[in-house]
């Protein structure tokens, strides 16, 4: 919000400075955030009178002016270009070291063509202050000489920017800024009342209102009015807040926009239709404004018509149908009240950002409707003219009236300061809160119209961990303990919010919470796994084409959209490898392969008929780079585990408790491919090829293996304070086994019984070699493992190697059926 201090003059009567009265606004929370004084630009600038004008002697086009600009410049000769320099013009002089910002160039005294030049004459342009002319200002023959220009053009006038928060409609308005300031103690207020306009004639147009939001609508016809430019002082006071001078009427209902924060708008009659003007609901159609821009209303839009359709999106710009121009003769002002949430909703869904939006969404005052028509009648009848008719309204003025309690004691309990009840009730009297009723312990006020935010009724939500006894107790006079907290921040407001002493906020907890919660940290460390084992992380939509997401098993029909942003995003994704498969297919046709293999991961929601889930998806194809010696090779499904075992080992999974099944989902490769369990029914996470079809229905080609991690399915580690690690001083030692396995043997179950033979001495258990074929029986595979043995006290020995030898053989027997090759 901007105003200026020669503005401020007509509300406030005051001899503060302007820095006096920043520091005032800065206390009492109307917080400055710029002031800008014009005068500063023009500092050096001075009135000045041509006694003598020649040409030059050596340039046509310019002129040796003799010029009078007062003491110490009483007579100098400037050399001008400028075609209407003449003798006896008053002008505006630079002297040398005077800052042009119209011309980015500081005046040095010197010569041109050979001719001294003291200084400079100016346009309004060169001085910042104009458009392009053809020559220098002519000031009027009145013009004293001498003075500063600044001061000579009323330019001496500070403009202060403030910023408002938004329950505080009322400082919107220069009236509303100077009643703070005079109950802060800055001058005094000035009344303010408005004549009742008599009406010469009955309004030939009428109000309807057809819209719950609303609730109370007048204007009157003014006829006879001579649009045109405003006049010099209007442009000015406009010009200082940011807004351009449009014509006397706009302008009237810009000033008293700001002047008294009651937005208004004025409607050609000639360009209106019927004689019924209504506020409604708009129907889906687009509606041209005053700004030039077209914009398509909606249903929850609210809209003045008249027979021909949309004039005015209410509370928030005019129709550029209706709007006034140079030749409108009869006007229809509107003054309304709007409500505060329809407003903001439809402007911020078309994205139009006006002053009279900006005001009707933190609220207006409710009576001042009338009062803003009068106003407007009386400022456009003394600057156009004109017949003002009778009223005509729609709905009724809501009754606005409520009342207020504070108790005393709530200054220093609440807010901290010890105040005085004299004190209290005296601040917010300077507000316009009037005493209805006190004692000595509390007083109940009048809240005065302006104050929509203070005993609204609108009160906060209670939080839904409250006790229920409690919230109960507390709703029952939530409304009365809003309302005096409101009361109490406008008396702190005054008594200058830098005596307010800071206090901080009660610590919760002596070790602060975690930035990051245990799945945000899983998911960061898996990142960093999978971009460690050389795989390139995406981010996917979480929509895919139909197509797509049934080659990766049934999906649910209720997880179709009906109106997709576009045809191929039209189903919730099953998994994150849909979307990996069409960026790897992508990638492969534009010739990663060729170069490299592709190896491409996400974390990221999928959806099945259970609901959302968080799966970490990776995926693996195409060739592997060419290297001295090695060949490129394909991915392969040992790959695809192995991505999925690190990721495993890397969230604390223990690798003992984990078993591999061949029973993978059906876009996976039948017995290229498996599931990774923990017990017999947790299933963690699967790996394995693509099936041939999905592959190429991806436009896909080759090997392609992929693993996915189903994270929601992790358990987390139980915290358990770790002991020390003991290490053995004495030498692993390795031994090979190769059992001889029938059809119906799992690797993982050899492994298992050969790990359980002795938990103490056998470190570790690997599966390095599958062998089927040549003389083995059909059928029959020789497994190959090798077995890390740890001693702690004592080395091996040859018989106690034989000895575990034979307990190995014997645990594999016994749980699997293998034996031992001979």
């Amino acid at each position: 919000m901007k105003f200026s201090l020669s503005w401020l003059h007509e509300h406030l009567d005051f001899t503060a400075s302007c820095e006096e009265i920043c520091a005032r606004l800065n206390g009492i929370g109307l917080e400055v955030e710029s002031v800008e004084n014009p005068a500063e630009k023009l500092a050096g600038f001075r009135t000045a009178k041509i006694l003598e004008a020649h040409r030059h002697p050596d340039a046509d086009r310019l002129q040796l002016c003799r010029v009078a600009a007062g003491a110490g410049y009483e007579d100098l000769q400037v050399v001008c270009g400028a075609p209407n320099a003449r003798a006896g013009l008053h002008v505006i002089f630079a002297p040398p070291g005077t800052y042009v910002p119209g011309l980015d160039i500081t005046i040095k005294k010197g010569k041109i063509r050979g001719e001294e030049s003291g200084g400079m004459l100016c346009s309004l342009r060169e001085l910042g202050l104009g458009e392009e002319s053809d020559g220098i200002a002519e000031l009027p023959e009145t013009t004293p000489i001498g003075e500063a220009y600044a001061t000579y053009a009323e330019l001496d006038d500070p403009v202060i920017e403030i910023a408002i928060t938004p329950n505080r409609g009322d400082a919107l308005s220069i009236r509303g800024i100077a009643r703070d300031l005079a109950a802060a103690g800055i001058g005094h207020l000035k009344p303010w009342l408005t004549e009742a306009v008599e009406g010469d004639f009955e309004s030939p147009i009428s109000w309807k209102t057809a819209h719950p939001d609303c609730p109370y609508i007048v204007g009157r016809v003014i006829r006879g009015v001579k649009n045109g430019p405003s006049p010099d002082w209007l442009q000015r006071r406009l010009k200082a807040v940011g807004l351009k001078p449009i014509s006397r009427l706009v302008d009237v209902t810009n000033y008293l926009t700001f002047d008294l924060g009651r937005p208004l708008h004025v409607f050609d009659v000639a360009k209106l239709s019927g004689n019924t003007l209504t506020v409604t609901h708009a129907a889906r159609e687009t509606f041209t404004a005053l700004d030039g821009n077209e914009y398509v209303l909606g249903t929850d839009d609210m809209v003045i018509v008249d027979d021909a359709g949309v004039q005015s999106l209410a509370g928030i710009m005019g129709g550029q149908q209706s709007g006034v121009d140079e030749n409108t003769t009869d006007v229809f002002v509107e003054s309304a009240l709007f409500d505060v949430v329809r407003i903001a909703l439809t402007g911020r869904r078309l994205a139009i950002h006006t002053d009279a939006r900006q005001r009707f969404e933190r609220g207006i005052d409710p009576a001042l409707v009338r009062g803003g028509l009068e106003a407007a009648t009386i400022m456009i009848r003394d600057l156009c003219g004109g017949e003002p008719s009778e009223i005509t309204e729609a709905g009724e003025a809501p009754n606005w009236k409520r009342t207020a309690t504070l108790r005393f004691e709530r200054l220093e309990t609440l807010g901290g300061v010890q105040i005085s009840a004299d004190e209290a009730v005296r601040s917010l009297e300077h507000l316009g809160f009037e005493v209805v009723e006190r004692d000595d312990e509390s007083a109940t006020f009048a809240v005065p119209s302006w104050r929509n935010d203070v005993a609204s009724g609108q009160v906060l939500a209670q939080a839904a961990t409250l006790d229920e006894d409690v919230a109960a107790k507390a709703a029952a006079s939530v409304a009365r303990m809003e309302a005096e907290c409101d009361l109490v921040e406008e008396v702190l407001r005054l008594h200058g919010l830098d005596a307010v002493p800071p206090v901080a906020l009660p610590q919760t907890a002596m070790i602060p919470a975690p930035a990051v919660t245990p799945l945000q940290a899983r998911a960061a460390l898996l990142r960093r796994i999978c971009a460690a084992r050389g795989m390139m992380e995406t981010v996917g939509f979480s929509f895919v084409a139909n197509e797509d997401a049934v080659l990766f098993g049934d999906v649910p029909e209720t997880q179709r959209l009906l109106n997709p942003i576009a045809t191929d995003l039209d189903q919730l994704r099953p998994t994150p490898l849909v979307n990996l498969a069409r960026a790897l297919s992508r990638n492969l046709a534009r010739g990663l392969g060729l170069s490299g293999e592709g190896a491409l991961f996400e974390i990221g929601p999928c959806f099945d008929f259970e609901g959302q889930h968080l799966r970490l998806s990776g995926l693996r194809g195409g060739l592997t780079a060419r290297e001295p010696g090695r060949a490129a090779q394909e991915a392969t499904l040992w790959d695809a585990k192995a991505d999925l075992t690190a990721a495993l080992m890397a969230l604390g999974v223990p690798e003992a408790s984990l078993s591999v099944t061949a029973d993978a989902p059906g876009f996976y490769h039948p017995g290229r491919s498996g599931q990774v369990r923990q017990g017999p029914k947790l299933v963690l996470g699967t790996f394995g090829e693509l099936h041939p079809r999905v592959a190429r229905a991806l436009g896909l080609s080759g090997a392609v293996v992929a693993f996915e991690l189903y994270l929601d399915r992790i358990p987390q580690p139980k915290a358990k304070k770790k002991a020390a690690p003991v290490l053995s001083a004495l030498q692993p030692v390795r031994r090979d086994f190769a059992f001889l396995a029938g059809p119906d043997v799992e690797a993982q179950g050899v492994l298992k019984a050969v790990r359980m033979a002795d938990r103490n001495l056998i470190q570790d258990v690997r599966l390095f070699d599958v062998f089927e074929g040549g003389s083995l029986p059909e059928g029959y595979r020789s497994l190959g493992v090798e077995v890390v043995l740890q001693p702690q006290t004592e080395s091996l020995t040859d018989a106690g190697l034989e000895a575990l030898s034979k307990s190995v053989e014997g645990a594999v027997l016994k749980a699997t059926g293998a034996t031992l090759r001979r």
